[in-house]
């Protein structure tokens, strides 16, 4: 025998129909004098609703249904909900729907009514999500952000690109250019539709635009951006390309051509590069920190190149000086160009430098070309751009065992690590991972290169044991002389095979000498993209001691403190590999230390 409820467990709502109840409680199980009871009605009136609406032919679904609506509508009165108020109420929705679901199928439906997923299997191939999707509402808030995000002068560098058709800008390091551009590139895609063309001298160096752009629409939007190229759904297609773009011919739009003062063959790319943005619908960018005034990338810069073919009196004169293209200006060969300085910048609002610091970090020279815009003359060099272009490579294109990606990039080959510590005076600390060549006379590849500022000799000796648990290092070389020898004598702790160099005139003339014959010979490859090495390379002079006026090699403001130290790091990693025509009893530029 089933057992009801009390009378005092019946929850009766006073705005629900009377009628409802009775029937609610009668296929409950109550019987018709218990229910006029409870309700204050006569027998004989529930027993006329009863056959009126004939409750005893309801079938299950009808019956269960009901007391589902009943409690629904309870909970959805309820003013102080409470949080299992909510997941009953998803519950009994849940259970509505199902109910409807019998319902159809009793009606003549077929499975697919009782199961959904049927339908979907009938369907047919699946509907793939948009890629790349952006709403309405996340265009408007990535060209919010983007028009938010702007310093004048890049300010000044938009304003220039809805007007004139090539933009040729010479700049400052680490004024956020590439930070600009890419996001500048990325809204004219999802406003306008254009294509975006990205080059650089490394298929590396240009992944670093689509970076930003992922992270761009992430950080202000939410949007997961995918694919590589990028497409979006307005059809626009951005690409991110090395130089081996001179094959890329079929490319059309928009183009951004970064740090073109250290691209090998400037002007055979250019021709490839600027016929990708011929029509007059496209434009063209180019930027760049400043290398050697022998590149052959000067005379675009210069209006030189302009001149060439051209009758005499048809040529032209551009003033390129920093006094004249401070602000910008369209110039006689038809580009809009600028000058930013580091000084410019922070005129601009760029908060990003501490001036009077950098220049205590930097030599005259160094500050003169890195931050001031200030071209190299490196016939003095040691390590001219003309030698070091043999060793500037698309690393992501010819290096196809290496994984930069990978815990383990470069598996279990030995490498050999080079460290140039902190000299102090605001020098910095740099660190070379180089993989020697399989034979004899191969060639030794730069795979990663780091600087550390304002790092202590703990520190830095931290920065080694990271690179020793990610590759099989099979020799270190740490230049000891001043606060390196600190340095040297924690890496042994780990290290007992680390090798010191005691620097001396000998010294570093053999390592400047090996490094000369290595790279003359075009035996080192690194990432053309890193144009801050090949600068590093280039400020190594040969100069005279103070005492004896001997032959010896500097870069910076005295010998003491060498700003050259992704140069030195590389040197002292490349000298584990004994000097050409050496003896039995003379094996190593080590021997000298």
């Amino acid at each position: 025998m089933t057992t009801l409820p009390p009378i005092t467990s019946i929850t009766l709502d006073p705005e629900m129909e009377p009628r409802r109840i009775a029937r609610a409680l009668y296929w409950r199980g109550y019987r018709v004098a218990r229910i006029a009871e409870m309700l204050g009605k006569k027998p004989s009136t529930i027993h006329s609703w009863k056959q009126r609406e004939e409750w005893d032919r309801a079938d299950t679904v009808t019956r269960v249904g009901s007391d589902l609506e009943s409690r629904m509508a309870l909970l959805i009165a309820k003013e102080n909900k409470e949080g299992k108020d909510y997941k009953e109420i998803d519950l009994l929705g849940r259970q509505i729907e199902r109910l409807a679901r019998v319902r159809r199928y009793e009606d003549g439906g077929n499975e697919a009514d009782l199961n959904p997923k049927v339908a979907n299997r009938n369907r047919g191939p699946r509907r793939v999500p948009e890629r790349n999707a952006i709403s309405a509402e996340e265009q408007e808030q990535l060209v919010d952000a983007f028009m938010d995000s702007m310093f004048d002068y890049q300010r000044g560098w938009y304003e220039a690109g809805l007007t004139e058709r090539i933009r040729n800008i010479l700049k400052s390091r680490q004024i956020g250019a590439t930070w600009y551009f890419a996001r500048e590139a990325f809204i004219d895609a999802l406003t306008t539709g254009r294509n975006q063309i990205f080059l650089s001298a490394s298929k590396a160096q240009a992944h670093v635009f689509k970076q930003y752009i992922i992270q761009f629409a992430k950080d202000a939007a939410g949007v997961e951006l995918k694919g590589d190229p990028i497409v979006l759904p307005n059809g626009a297609t951005m690409y991110f390309l090395g130089t081996n773009a001179r094959t890329a011919q079929s490319y059309h739009g928009n183009l951004y051509l970064d740090e073109y003062f250290w691209i090998q063959r400037f002007q055979e790319l250019r021709k490839v590069a600027s016929g990708m943005a011929i029509h007059s619908k496209w434009r063209q960018t180019y930027f760049s920190t400043p290398s050697s005034l022998a590149h052959e990338a000067y005379p675009f810069w210069s209006g030189a190149l302009f001149n060439r073919g051209r009758k005499k009196e048809d040529h032209i004169r551009v003033d390129v000086t920093h006094a004249s293209l401070q602000r910008g200006m369209r110039c006689a060969d038809g580009q809009w160009k600028q000058i930013v300085t580091v000084e410019d910048a922070i005129a601009g609002g760029c908060n990003l430098f501490d001036i009077s610091q950098l220049r205590l970090e930097y030599s005259d020279a160094d500050f003169e070309n890195l931050l001031m815009c200030g071209f190299i003359d490196d016939t003095a060099s040691v390590f001219p751009l003309s030698m070091l272009m043999r060793s500037m490579v698309d690393s992501w294109e010819v290096w196809e065992d290496y994984r930069h990606w990978s815990p383990r990039p470069l598996g279990n080959r030995e490498v050999w690590v080079g460290y140039d510590p902190n000299g102090g005076g605001g020098d910095s600390a740099a660190l070379v991972v180089v993989a020697p060549p399989l034979v004899a006379g191969g060639k030794f590849r730069v795979l990663e290169k780091h600087q550390f500022r304002g790092i202590d000799y703990e520190e830095q000796s931290d920065a080694i044991k990271r690179v020793c648990d990610r590759y099989n290092v099979g020799y270190i070389g740490i230049d000891r002389t001043g606060i390196g020898d600190a340095v040297y004598k924690l890496v042994v702790k780990f290290r007992p095979d680390a090798e010191g160099f005691t620097y001396s005139v000998d010294v570093k003339t053999g390592l400047v000498l090996k490094a000369h014959d290595v790279i003359s010979k075009g035996r080192l490859e690194f990432d053309a993209g890193w144009t801050d090495f090949a600068a590093s390379f280039m400020s190594i002079r040969r100069t005279t001691t103070a005492a004896g006026g001997r032959v010896t090699y500097q870069a910076g403001r005295s010998e003491e403190t060498s700003h050259a130290d992704l140069a030195w790091a590389c040197m002292h990693a490349i000298a584990h590999e004994p000097l050409e025509g050496v003896t039995t009893t003379n094996t190593s530029i080590m021997e000298m230390s």
